[in-house]
């Protein structure tokens, strides 16, 4: 478990996501107004939704579950790349995720979602990345490696969004994945250069 006020820029996030969602939840009329809302973006230009909407939670567990995968995979990303580089990744990943959904549900003017899954999901798979082989469990039962946990967790993420009668948003998940990948590499190219040469050492 990480000491998390070794962690300034996980904690902030933690501080923010939790304070916003408090919130949200006690005030409809905040919520209503910053959740990702396809209507009022396409009709009304309101793209700050794309960032605010990371910040809110439909409820205390979904924020609950949200915060504890920060609290674990935020202070490695953190302690690996910095505090800037990692807020660079959340950031990216969480707009990247909430772009992914808006074009995904653009067709629907009446959905509606909240959420740091995207960001998280960026984080995660940076995590993967860094530390391919360390062991994960995949829905909190299934030891995995990382690197199968990322290739699944993308894979699943693509299945389920295809789902009509879905009510998680599988496809913020699966833009928050691809950007977070894709924001790691940019912001430091080495974790490229370290994921080869444990890919070369494990099967080598």
């Amino acid at each position: 478990m990480a000491d998390i006020f070794s962690y300034p820029a996980t904690l902030t996030l933690i501080v923010l996501n939790v304070f916003a969602s408090l919130i949200a939840l006690r005030n409809p009329a905040f919520n209503a107004q910053n959740i990702l809302w396809v209507r009022p973006m396409r009709e009304q230009g309101e793209w700050h939704r794309l960032i605010s909407s990371g910040f809110l939670h439909v409820n205390g567990f979904h924020l609950f579950i949200n915060m504890y995968g920060l609290y674990m995979f935020g202070p490695v990303i953190e302690h690996v790349l910095g505090g800037v580089n990692f807020l660079i990744i959340y950031l990216a990943a969480l707009i990247g995720g909430s772009v992914w959904a808006y074009l995904w549900n653009r067709a629907n003017p009446d959905y509606r979602a909240a959420g740091a899954s995207g960001a998280l999901s960026g984080i995660i798979l940076a995590f993967c990345m860094i530390a391919p082989f360390s062991t994960l469990l995949f829905l909190f039962i299934i030891p995995m490696w990382g690197i199968v946990f990322g290739v699944a967790f993308v894979a699943l993420s693509y299945v389920f969004s295809q789902r009509a009668d879905r009510i998680i948003g599988h496809e913020a998940h699966l833009g928050g994945a691809v950007v977070g990948i894709v924001t790691t590499l940019l912001v430091e190219p080495r974790v490229w250069t370290s994921f080869l040469a444990q890919l070369a050492e494990k099967f080598g």
